[in-house]
C-alpha cells in the first residue's frame, strides 16, 4: 500500500487485535470479566424498575435491594480485575510491539532510513504503538463491556416493551450510521495529518542531526520558518477532520436528547392506557441512559481509532519491509575463517537506478591487504558491503575460504569482519561501551590494551572519568581523529580475520596518522584487509590493489605497476586524487 494512499481499515484493525491473541488465556480472562461487567450493568435498570413498582405497591423492597447490593459488589470486583489486568497485559503488548518494530528497523537498509529520515522511523515505532496500547487499552477496559452490554441491552428491552425498544433501536441506527459516515469522510484527511506529522517528525530529526550547520550558517530563522511551514500545512489538513468529528458529537448527543424525550412521551401514554407500569418505564429510562452512554463511548472509541488508524498502519507497514538480505532457512555457521576471499562475476544494481557494480572478479589471499580505489561512486563501498552482506548480488557469488557467503548465517559472517568506517560509528554511550561494540563480553584490560594499539588510551585519560567519558550523539564531543582511533579499537578488540578499512585514517593528522598506521599494520598482520582510502601512504602500502570506475574494476595490480600504466590509477596519482601525507612512504 502506498504510504499516501488511506490506510485499509479492516485489514489493519484485524491485525492490531491479533496482536493482542498472543496471550489469548489472559483475552479470555477479560472477556470473561467484562460479560460480569455487562451483565451487572444491564441488571441495575431491571432491578431499579421493580423496586419502584414494589414501593408502588405496598410490598417490601428490601430482597430487591439486597440482590441489588450484591450484584454491585460482584460489578466492583470485576471492574477492578478489568482495570488492574487490562492495563499489565496491554503494557506488555505495547513493549512487544514496540521491540518488534526496532528489531525490524535496525535490519534494514540504509537506503531505507535515508529515504525516511530517523525521524520518521522513530516516530511510525512509537505513535503506531501508542494509538494500539491507548486502543487496546480503552477496547479491554470499557468497550468490550459496552458492546457485550448494548447486545444484551437489546433482546432484554424487547422483552420488557417492543415498541420502547424500537426507539432504542431507532438510536443505535442512528449512532452507526453517522459513525460510518463521518469515518468515511474524513479516511484520507486523517492519513494527510499522519503524513505531514511524519515530515514533522522528519525536519526536526534532521535539523537536530546538523544543528552546528544550521548555527554556522546562520540558518535559524530559515529552519523555523520552514518548520512553522510544514506545521501549518498540517493544521489545514487537521481542521476538516476536526470539524467533522465535532459534526458527530453534536448530531449523536442530539440523537441521545430525542430518543430519551421520546421514551419519555410513549412511556407516559403507555402508563395511561395500563399497558406498562412505572417501573417498567423507570427500567427503560434507565436503559436509555445507559444506551446512549455506550453508543456515546463507542462513537468517541469509533473517532480515535479511526484519527490514529494510519499511525498503527504506518508501524505495519515497516513491520513488513523486507530485510535487505534475507537469510537461508538451512544456513549454516561459518566456524573458522582463515580469511581468502573470492568475487565471481559479481554485479548488483541499486533498485531503480542504473548504478551499482558489474562483473567484479577478484581474489584475495588470507592475510593480503587489498585496496579499493577510484572516483567517487565508482562502487568501492558497494563492494564490499556485499561482502558483508548488507546487500546481496543480483549475479554471482563471493567466497569466503570457498563456502558461497550466501549459505552462511549473517550473525557467524559478520563476526569474521571488522570494520572502521569513515566517520567512526559511535553510539552516544562511554568510550568504554563504544569500544566494547568489537566485543560486548571483554573485559576493561582488554579495552585499555585495545585502546593502547590504537593510540587513543592518552586522550582517553584525559577525558572526564577517562574510559567512562560520555562522547554525545555521533561522538560529538571528540575530534575527529579521535573518533577515528576510538573505531579502531573497536575493530582491534574485535580480533576478526578480515579487516574493512573506510577511509579509516581520512580525519587524521599526519603525526597522528603515523602512530594510527603502526597499529593498523600490527592488526592487519595475519588479516585479510580491504582499504577504501584517498591517503597515499595507505594505497602504497598494499599488497593489491583494484581501481574501479563506473561499477567496474579497469586495473588491479601493485603500486608501482599501476603507476607505471597509462590508466586511471596515473591520472589519479597525477591529479591529486590521493591525498599525501608528510612524509610520503616508498611504494611497494
Amino acid at each position: 500500500m502506498d504510504a499516501s494512499s488511506p490506510p485499509s481499515a479492516l485489514p489493519t484493525i484485524r491485525r492490531a487485535l491479533a496482536l493482542l491473541w498472543q496471550e489469548p488465556r489472559v483475552v479470555a480472562g477479560l472477556v470473561c470479566a467484562n460479560l460480569v461487567t455487562a451483565l451487572v450493568q444491564l441488571a441495575e435498570p431491571v432491578l431499579f424498575g421493580r423496586v419502584v413498582d414494589a414501593l408502588a405497591r405496598g410490598e417490601p423492597p428490601a430482597r430487591l435491594i439486597g440482590a441489588w447490593a450484591a450484584l454491585g459488589v460482584v460489578g466492583i470486583l470485576s471492574g477492578v480485575a478489568v482495570a488492574v489486568a487490562a492495563d499489565r497485559f496491554v503494557h506488555r503488548r505495547r513493549l512487544a510491539v514496540m521491540a518488534s518494530a526496532f528489531d525490524r528497523a535496525i535490519t534494514l537498509p540504509v537506503g531505507y532510513h535515508a529515504e525516511r529520515g530517523s525521524g520518521a522511523v522513530v516516530r511510525a515505532i512509537l505513535s503506531g504503538a501508542d494509538a494500539m496500547f491507548w486502543q487496546w487499552l480503552a477496547l479491554l477496559r470499557e468497550q468490550m463491556s459496552a458492546v457485550i452490554g448494548v447486545v444484551l441491552l437489546v433482546p432484554t428491552a424487547i422483552a420488557m416493551d417492543a415498541r420502547l425498544a424500537a426507539v432504542l433501536g431507532a438510536l443505535a441506527v442512528v449512532f452507526v450510521t453517522l459513525n460510518v459516515m463521518v469515518a468515511r469522510r474524513t479516511a484520507s484527511g486523517q492519513q494527510a495529518v499522519e503524513s505531514y506529522h511524519n515530515d514533522v517528525y522528519s525536519r526536526i530529526g534532521d535539523v537536530l542531526g546538523n544543528v552546528t550547520v544550521v548555527q554556522s550558517y546562520t540558518r535559524l530563522a530559515a529552519e523555523q520558518r520552514a518548520m512553522r511551514d510544514i506545521m501549518g500545512r498540517l493544521l489545514r489538513a487537521q481542521y476538516p477532520v476536526l470539524t467533522w468529528w465535532g459534526v458527530l458529537t453534536i448530531l449523536t448527543g442530539a440523537a441521545g436528547t430525542i430518543s430519551m424525550v421520546t421514551v419519555f412521551a410513549l412511556g407516559a401514554v403507555l402508563v395511561q392506557r395500563g399497558e406498562v407500569t412505572v417501573g417498567e418505564i423507570v427500567s427503560f429510562i434507565a436503559f436509555a441512559a445507559l444506551l446512549i452512554g455506550k453508543l456515546d463511548h463507542l462513537s468517541q472509541f469509533f473517532m480515535r481509532v479511526a484519527q490514529q488508524l494510519p499511525a498503527a498502519a504506518g508501524l505495519f507497514r515497516l513491520l513488513d519491509q523486507p530485510q535487505a538480505v534475507q537469510e537461508r532457512p538451512d544456513a549454516c555457521d561459518i566456524g573458522a575463517v582463515r580469511g581468502a576471499v573470492a568475487y565471481e562475476d559479481v554485479w548488483y544494481r541499486y533498485p531503480g537506478t542504473d548504478q551499482g557494480v558489474e562483473g567484479l572478479g577478484f581474489a584475495a589471499q588470507a592475510g593480503e591487504t587489498v585496496a579499493l580505489v577510484g572516483p567517487t561512486g565508482s562502487g568501492k563501498t558497494t563492494t564490499l558491503g556485499m561482502l558483508q552482506r548488507l546487500r546481496a548480488p543480483d549475479r554471482g557469488r563471493i567466497r569466503l575460504d570457498g563456502q558461497d557467503i550466501a549459505d552462511a548465517t549473517l550473525d557467524s559472517l559478520r563476526r569474521s569482519i571488522a570494520v572502521v568506517f569513515q566517520d567512526g560509528g559511535l553510539f552516544n554511550r562511554s568510550i568504554a561501551d563504544n569500544i566494547r561494540v568489537g566485543r560486548p563480553d571483554a573485559t576493561d584490560v582488554e579495552i585499555e590494551r585495545a585502546a593502547r594499539l590504537a593510540e587513543a588510551h592518552d586522550f582517553i585519560q584525559r577525558k572526564p572519568g577517562g574510559y567512562g567519558f560520555v562522547i554525545g550523539e555521533g561522538g560529538a564531543s571528540l575530534s575527529g581523529g579521535e573518533r577515528q582511533r576510538i573505531a579502531i579499537a573497536r575493530a582491534i578488540l574485535k580480533d576478526a580475520p578480515i579487516l574493512i578499512l573506510d577511509e579509516a585514517t581520512s580525519a587524521l593528522d599526519g603525526e597522528t596518522e603515523g602512530r594510527i598506521k603502526r597499529a593498523l599494520d600490527a592488526l592487519r598482520s595475519g588479516r585479510t584487509t580491504f582499504i577504501i582510502a584517498h591517503r597515499l601512504s595507505t594505497v602504497a602500502d598494499a599488497d593489491r590493489i583494484l581501481v574501479l570506475d563506473g561499477g567496474r574494476i579497469v586495473q588491479q595490480g601493485g603500486f608501482a605497476e599501476l603507476a607505471a600504466q597509462d590508466g586511471l590509477f596515473q591520472r589519479l596519482l597525477a591529479g591529486g586524487g590521493f591525498t599525501r601525507p608528510v612524509a610520503e612512504p616508498e611504494p611497494r
